[in-house]
């Protein structure tokens, strides 16, 4: 593992910026339903962002940034790189605005997420597993091709866009008492925070990885960027957290906005993914089905506990291949 000293003295996205991002997507991404969860007096909900256009939040960010262009960057085309949810959010955001769209992605991305891409009519240009790989190989098309870059999370637009996210929790819980997000690269966890915090600043704010792809919360710990080899990360089932690091700007917004970091394990994410398909009637993908485990294994640990307030788990996508997705409702649950 690496640790990479960071310094960011640009201000952090603020409300105006994720209002902005809201009025964008106006018609584009569904204002997602709080979706109750677990027993009766218990004010556990679900913001179900698996119910979006293309299964996932991507959709926020993606077409934010893409909004932006000039109209000859748009005509040019955009590429991206990603394990399968943006790039769902980078095709789908290039087919309504017009323009081609290159996505890089990994060779071991879920089939159904590939098949979703291509649907939308993007290239594909597959790659290995590393996320550095991906990142490698788009910058090398993007100066080749003359292509504009989506990036995946690190970029204002694209946190703004998933701020969006935290916006309707915030306007729609006036209680709030605390949210669970996960974090992949931190663009979705940076934006909520980012909302969250200033429309209910009391709200307690707490991010979710797997313990097997656990590089934020050291890095959140260290207060340095820290770098898990893509080996390691890899072996994680919630593919959309395989990432290898945070990124610059995502690193600075939860360095200074999140209250707590946990993790959960492999048999915790699986177990969630059942549990959300008995207590809410969702489908939820093992990336998306972190905050639930949180919020269901992780409470205490997360001070959380007996919440004097309704506690609200970020459900970031439901794109699951349907054989694993089988499997997973069958596995036993932890004791």
């Amino acid at each position: 593992m690496t640790v990479r000293a960071t310094s960011d003295l640009e201000p952090l996205v603020g409300l105006a910026q994720i209002r902005a991002a809201a009025r964008v997507l106006s018609g584009v991404a569904l204002r997602t339903p709080l979706v109750a969860f677990g027993g009766p007096g218990r004010r556990h909900l679900l913001k179900a962002e698996s119910l979006q256009p293309i299964g996932a939040f991507k959709i926020r960010g993606a077409y934010v940034a893409a909004a932006g262009l000039a109209p000859a960057e748009r005509a040019r085309g955009v590429i991206t790189y990603s394990s399968g949810n943006h790039a769902q959010g980078v095709a789908r955001a290039a087919r309504l605005l017009g323009c081609p769209a290159v996505i890089v992605m990994p060779r071991d991305a879920p089939s159904i997420k590939v098949r979703r891409v291509a649907a939308d009519g993007a290239e594909i240009v597959f790659v290995g597993p590393a996320s550095e790989e991906r990142r490698e190989a788009a910058e090398r098309l993007a100066v080749e091709r003359g292509l504009t870059i989506i990036p995946p999370y690190d970029d204002d637009r694209i946190i703004a866009g998933q701020g969006t996210v935290g916006l309707e929790i915030a306007e729609d819980v006036p209680d709030l008492a605390a949210v669970f997000v996960p974090i992949g690269g931190g663009g979705l966890a940076s934006g909520v925070a980012a909302a969250v915090r200033a429309l209910q600043p009391g709200a307690r704010i707490v991010g979710v990885e797997p313990e097997l792809a656990a590089d934020a919360r050291d890095s959140f710990a260290s207060g340095r960027i820290v770098s898990w080899p893509a080996e390691l990360v890899g072996r994680t089932i919630a593919d959309g957290t395989r990432t290898q690091a945070l990124g610059r700007r995502t690193f600075a917004h939860l360095a200074a906005l999140l209250d707590a970091i946990v993790t959960v394990s492999e048999e915790e994410i699986v177990a969630a993914v059942r549990l959300a398909a008995e207590e809410s009637r969702l489908v939820v993908e093992p990336s998306g089905a972190l905050s639930i485990a949180a919020l269901r294994y992780r409470a205490t640990e997360a001070r959380v506990a007996g919440a004097n307030g309704p506690v609200v788990a970020v459900v970031s996508g439901g794109n699951v291949d349907p054989e694993r997705y089988l499997g997973y409702l069958s596995a036993p649950l932890p004791a």
